[in-house]
């Protein structure tokens, strides 16, 4: 498979495949492809649904295979960018639930949880994410731009829950409390904290969609009674 991503705000990106190479998608993210592309819908076994559904991802998955060679693009669907990752073993990453855009079929998607309790109470977004694991590769949405930072052993960095985008496998992830009861509730950014513990690297982005919705909230008309 060969790809190239194009595209300014809104990218896409397109996979070339050899016959018989295939690509997995969760969302039906598909924007275009050639007529020969072949498309089988796969729940992959109740355990997987069921991880799915939990993680509140779509039941099913979307197999795109060519026959002869074949072109398929996958479109983003919010400003930002597309990334590519190459998973392998030793190379496994984790995803904020709504990421994942597509793979090679060698990719496995499966459903991470983070250990803590205190992530899982009031993690939000952040206690169910996902983990790319098998080989081949994948492609993440990011929301706006994307900032890259390679922690060292013990080296932490304090992040808004939205803001992550992703981490390595190596990478510990908790919830902390804002400090102080006036901090926590006039400061204006939320009742926790995310913080990510390297050594490895993470991947954090600059307009959570969340964010851009909870901002443009006030302007939308309400109907009134």
């Amino acid at each position: 498979m060969q790809y190239e991503i194009i595209g300014g705000s809104f990218p896409v990106v397109t996979c070339n495949l050899q016959n018989g190479e295939s690509m997995i998608t969760e969302s039906g993210s598909m924007v275009w492809m050639s007529p020969n592309m072949e498309m089988e819908t796969s729940g992959g076994g109740l355990g997987k649904m069921f991880s799915r559904a939990f993680s509140g991802e779509n039941l099913f998955q979307n197999i795109y295979t060519a026959r002869g060679q074949g072109m398929i693009a996958f479109g983003s669907s919010f400003p930002g960018k597309i990334i590519p990752l190459e998973i392998g073993p030793g190379r496994e990453m984790i995803l904020q639930k709504k990421a994942f855009l597509a793979a090679e079929r060698g990719v496995d998607l499966s459903i991470h949880f983070n250990k803590k309790l205190g992530t899982g109470l009031f993690g939000g977004e952040g206690f169910i994410m996902q983990r790319l694991s098998g080989q081949g590769t994948a492609f993440a949405e990011i929301d706006g731009d994307l900032v890259i930072y390679n922690l060292a052993p013990g080296q932490q960095m304090v992040v808004d829950t939205g803001n992550v985008a992703g981490f390595e496998t190596t990478v510990s992830m908790e919830i902390r409390q804002v400090p102080g009861l006036k901090n926590a509730f006039f400061g204006g950014e939320g009742l926790f904290n995310t913080v990510l513990t390297g050594p490895g690297k993470i991947w954090l982005q600059t307009m959570p969609i969340m964010n851009v919705a909870m901002a443009i909230r006030p302007f939308i008309p309400t109907s009134s009674n």
